[in-house]
């Protein structure tokens, strides 16, 4: 266990000039207070510092602003874009009425799953590993005005350049649509730009073990591999800080919208998970795909709970742009063995040890806390009111009759359904003070302000319907 006392030797020991206090907000944001590193004390990285909660959207009211930002000593690293030497240091919100944790901070929601699932007897603990993609473009303009709204794409990869003429010549080489699944270079032009992201993550102690093109142009992924659920949620921070950061040195600009083109496939952050118990995986056994009856049990609670789940892991209007049929999208809610086509994929690997589940509808604009800890709690509500899934689905779900589809269940097709969805279905996610009813009314009314922007906005693909109507 680290101390405040370690803490201090590295910045004195390392020179260490700043240490930045970050903390993450109900929509996933990182959020971060910069100290001067000399002022810090034992007290200081022990009690935590004041700031107003107030400023945070869907925190609290300017009334009853003060909170407490309490580091996590276990979480500290050194910042690699920092002009001066500075310590990054996760940090949970603390309520200074009563010392606990605040019920809306996304971090502390985390740590609350991860001990409900030790008290329901299950497992003692919760690995996820998540495939975050991204998109990294040349240049980005986007307005939305009183009078006219739109946006504009740009970058080397896109096939749109193809007829384009550069003063130093077109060089060709690029994806088509779709086609980006994985030539190599020079046709995948980001080789050393994610070569630097993982190593850069590698160095600042994450776990990571590859990265490659993914299937759209200017399309990518890195390979995170798995933590527990907590130590993972950090990790996916630390990733797309990463992300941004150095595509931004490279004069590049990533984003991770599931859908910033129209007509190519979107981003998803496909999430991997397993129960273990003293050491062992609790997901192995000898039902369907080598699985145990928790674990089609696991899955049965997330299948059930899906659209409410949509609220959290599809958390955005852009997100069910990408929730579409024909772009290799995990719309029907039904698990397979090996099958990308299921929304729950039972991923190939020897032995027990590699025995999980993998649902591929969440994207990365989620808050991996609340993600996550929201996951786990619909699969221990699975498992604790024994609600199998139903027979799995081996067959390419694209490819179903109309007759059979429309016997499978879907995610939502819009933020709209995903919020109704949880308004209605959230008890599951109360269980063990994890959530509070207070705590998702806030996040709801936030989501319902970003719902009501986009209907009430005009786009361009309606003037080109209507306007000559």
């Amino acid at each position: 266990m680290a101390s405040a006392s370690d803490v201090l030797k590295q910045i004195k020991d390392e020179g260490i000039e700043w240490v930045d206090l970050r903390f993450t907000d109900p929509k996933g944001k990182w959020q971060h207070l910069t100290m001067v590193a000399g002022v810090l004390g034992e007290d200081e990285l022990e009690d935590g510092l004041m700031f107003d909660g107030s400023s945070i959207a869907g925190w609290k009211v300017i009334n009853e602003s003060d909170m407490i930002l309490k580091p996590d000593l276990e979480r500290v690293y050194v910042d690699p874009f920092s002009a001066e030497p500075m310590l990054i240091v996760f940090c949970d919100i603390v309520e200074p009425s009563t010392g606990e944790w605040y019920a809306r901070d996304p971090r502390s929601t985390a740590k609350r799953a991860e001990a409900y699932l030790k008290s329901t007897g299950v497992g003692d603990t919760i690995y996820v590993g998540p495939e975050a993609e991204f998109f990294m473009f040349d240049d980005v303009r986007f307005e939305d005005g009183y009078a006219g709204s739109g946006f504009t794409l740009d970058d080397v990869e896109l096939p749109t350049n193809s007829g384009r003429e550069y003063e130093s010549g077109n060089l060709a080489h690029r994806p088509r649509a779709k086609g980006g699944y994985f030539p190599v270079a020079p046709v995948d032009s980001a080789v050393d730009i994610r070569g630097e992201m993982v190593s850069t993550m590698i160095e600042m102690g994450l776990p990571c073990d590859k990265h490659h093109h993914e299937v759209a142009a200017a399309q990518h992924e890195l390979g995170l591999t798995f933590g527990t659920l907590v130590e993972t949620a950090d990790n996916m921070q630390i990733y797309k800080y990463v992300v941004h950061q150095v595509a931004h040195i490279y004069g590049k600009t990533a984003t991770f919208m599931p859908k910033p083109i129209k007509d190519d496939n979107g981003s998803g952050m496909h999430t991997h998970m397993s129960i273990w118990e003293e050491g062992k995986p609790t997901f192995a056994g000898n039902q369907y795909g080598g699985l145990s009856e928790n674990c089609l049990y696991y899955i049965g609670g997330v299948i059930k709970h899906a659209k409410a789940l949509n609220a959290f892991t599809n958390p955005t209007t852009n997100s069910y742009k990408r929730l579409v049929p024909g772009f290799e999208a995990p719309v029907l809610l039904a698990y397979s063995a090996r099958n990308r086509s299921a929304s729950c994929r039972i991923p190939y690997g020897a032995g027990d040890k590699a025995k999980r589940v993998e649902f591929r509808f969440p994207d990365a604009m989620a808050n991996p806390y609340l993600a996550y800890a929201a996951l786990l709690m619909a699969g221990l509500d699975g498992i604790t009111n024994k609600i199998h899934p139903g027979e799995a689905m081996d067959k390419n779900l694209y490819d179903l009759p109309p007759a059979e589809l429309a016997d499978v269940p879907t995610v939502c097709g819009s933020l709209r359904e995903a919020l109704e969805a949880l308004m209605a279905d959230h008890e599951f996610l109360l269980k063990g003070d994890v959530f509070t009813k207070d705590q998702i009314e806030a996040y709801c009314e936030l989501k319902w302000e970003e719902v009501l922007r986009v209907e009430t906005t005009p786009c361009a693909a309606e003037f080109d319907m209507y306007y000559s109507s």
